[in-house]
């Protein structure tokens, strides 16, 4: 299968990458691991969880998807072969949420743990945290990458202004800057982002207006150079995740989490349309 450079990190991946948040969630680790099997063997690299997945199932803490996928790399010797991604920065409880050093430092720490791995290969800030300084947000990241713990970082869900300081803040202190941008974009759903003016949603791509020349956040993408993955791209509010045997997705009445991935990516400069 033909891999994409993401954005500046130097590492290549297919063109569809596995949101991981259903892991634990709407199926079990027996039935992720054969859906995992099953994404590696049709040639695909690429996972990406978040820390807090699945906190909203009863009875959860957070945590649980980057263990199933930790407990699968460690049980299929797969972890060589695949780009692991995982996001910090949501409420997980008990005061534990932002973006602030001792919660990024403290967080990638239990992140390697469950994942059971030395190094994660793209760390994101899963949503803006406008109460901490971006130097203090990436100089925790510098230390991390400095440690060879994480070889790259993104940011998901931050307005186009918000990845523009963030971008000029790496650049005039010297510190890594993100190399991925995750907004919520779904082809499945588009009728969410057609024309709407909700200024508190986490959705900052509209269609058709926001993948013009001039729209801000594509423009703070291509100077930057930036990988770019849609979350939930091809899922509904009511997918339950890929069957290893099927692609429908089945119905689901579970409250539907932040940031329901299956994601698209490719480098934002050669970018033409939503995939």
């Amino acid at each position: 299968m033909k891999k994409r450079k993401l954005g500046k990190t130097g590492m290549e991946i297919s063109p569809l990458v596995f949101g991981g948040n259903v892991f634990g969630w709407t199926v079990d680790q027996a039935a992720s691991f054969k859906l995992l099997d099953a994404f590696v063997a049709a040639g695909f690299n690429s996972v990406d969880t978040a820390d807090v997945y699945s906190k909203w199932m009863p009875g959860h803490t957070g945590g649980e998807s980057e263990m199933i996928l930790g407990e699968w790399m460690k049980r299929s010797g797969n972890r060589n072969k695949v780009i692991v991604a995982t996001k910090v920065g949501m409420d997980m409880g008990d005061g534990k949420k932002g973006l602030s050093k001792s919660h990024i430092l403290r967080s990638a720490e239990d992140s390697l743990r469950r994942l059971q791995t030395d190094c994660i290969d793209l760390y994101q800030s899963h949503i803006d945290d406008p109460d901490t300084p971006m130097e203090e947000t990436l100089g925790a990241y510098a230390e991390l990458i400095k440690q060879g713990k994480v070889r790259a970082i993104g940011a998901s869900n931050h307005k186009a202004e918000r990845l523009a300081a963030a971008l000029e803040t790496s650049k005039k202190c010297g510190l890594p800057a993100y190399q991925t941008l995750q907004p919520n974009f779904s082809l499945i759903e588009l009728n969410r982002f057609v024309n709407r003016k909700d200024s508190a949603s986490s959705i900052i791509f509209l269609w058709p207006a926001d993948f013009s020349p001039a729209n801000t956040v594509r423009k703070a993408m291509r100077r930057g150079r930036l990988g770019h993955a849609t979350s939930q791209s091809i899922s509904t509010n009511e997918a339950s995740g890929f069957s290893a045997r099927s692609t429908k997705s089945r119905r689901n009445t579970t409250p539907r989490p932040p940031g329901f991935l299956s994601l698209g990516c490719w480098r934002a400069p050669a970018l033409r349309r939503p995939l």
